[in-house]
């Protein structure tokens, strides 16, 4: 059961991490760290083990980092071209989606613009509520939905549970970006973002690569793991039949294209919060403590206070 996980897990986490148990859902590093002796406010703003220096030596090592940074700036913008440069691939079968306007075909999501993209949001038909992590993701969808659709760019949430579930969880969360229902169609299982039970037995596909079986037998149904799959209303194996992802459309001449997918990590990117974190004086600091087995991040709105 841990493939899932690895498959997804930052490089970091298994080498730099003191934990006795890392997992991993969503890209994101759920760990059980050895219990410690907390540190109170009052002795952390007294003491720190991070290196410190003169403004001198802190605006060298700036300068120094400037320079790796602009270089990865221009290696993102140059992977960028070569994800327009793919070659695209028809699509001729028919997808029938649910939306709240009714029944829609693939090429009707489109709504006039020549681009979709689709966030694969992880909401199978089993689950209560949709996936922590992809909520987290989702967060940032309003805010830029407008703006990619007076780009010539359609976003949309895709999930297998009925519609009537997502509008009662895009309610509860305050989200107004379409989501639609792929409910019974092969859409999912054709983009690799959901499995059978079969699938689930013998090894599924996911991120260009077969994965070892993962016999819904040998999940674990105490820990971490399970613990997750709750947050959902379902048990492991229920909730990883459903897999992360995002998919690039086009439309031209009438016909339909899928021109790019990216899965587990690749996804990173797409989430802003991360964006953030990753520039924060501790970063995504996502070790967690034994009594709180979970990731730091929980739906917008279960959390305490402010």
């Amino acid at each position: 059961m841990l493939v899932f996980a690895q498959e997804l897990l930052p490089p970091r986490a298994l080498v730099d991490v003191p934990v006795a148990l890392t997992i991993l859902t969503l890209g994101i590093v759920v760990a059980v760290a050895p219990s410690a002796v907390p540190v109170s406010p009052e002795r952390r703003s007294l003491m720190t083990n991070h290196r410190t220096g003169t403004r001198e030596e802190w605006l060298a090592a700036r300068t120094e980092l400037l320079a790796r940074e602009k270089e990865l700036t221009r290696r993102s913008d140059e992977l960028a071209r070569q994800r327009q440069e793919l070659p695209w691939v028809r699509l001729d079968k028919e997808y029938a989606f649910d939306t709240n306007e009714g029944s829609a075909s693939l090429a009707d999501l489109f709504r006039g613009r020549s681009q979709v993209l689709v966030y694969h949001f992880m909401f199978g038909p089993d689950y209560t509520a949709g996936c922590l992590a992809c909520s987290a993701i989702a967060d940032g969808f309003n805010g830029f939905a407008i703006h990619l659709a007076n780009h010539d760019v359609m976003l949309w949430a895709v999930s297998r549970t009925p519609l009537d579930k997502l509008q009662a969880y895009k309610q509860r969360m305050g989200w107004s970006f379409p989501w639609a229902s792929s409910n019974d169609s092969d859409f999912n299982f054709d983009f690799n973002v959901s499995l059978t039970e079969e699938q689930q037995r013998s090894g599924p596909e996911y991120n260009f690569r077969e994965q070892p079986a993962q016999p819904p037998a040998e999940a674990p149904t105490e820990g971490p793991f399970a613990a997750w799959a709750a947050t959902t209303g379902t048990d492991w194996p229920t909730y990883t039949r459903e897999r992360p992802g995002m998919s690039a459309f086009v439309l031209e001449d009438g016909i339909v294209y899928h021109t790019y997918s990216t899965y587990a990590r690749g996804l990173d990117a797409l989430w802003g919060m991360y964006q953030w974190l990753d520039r924060a004086p501790r970063g995504r600091n996502e070790r967690r403590a034994e009594v709180d087995p979970l990731n730091f991040f929980r739906r917008h709105d279960e959390y305490d206070g402010d």
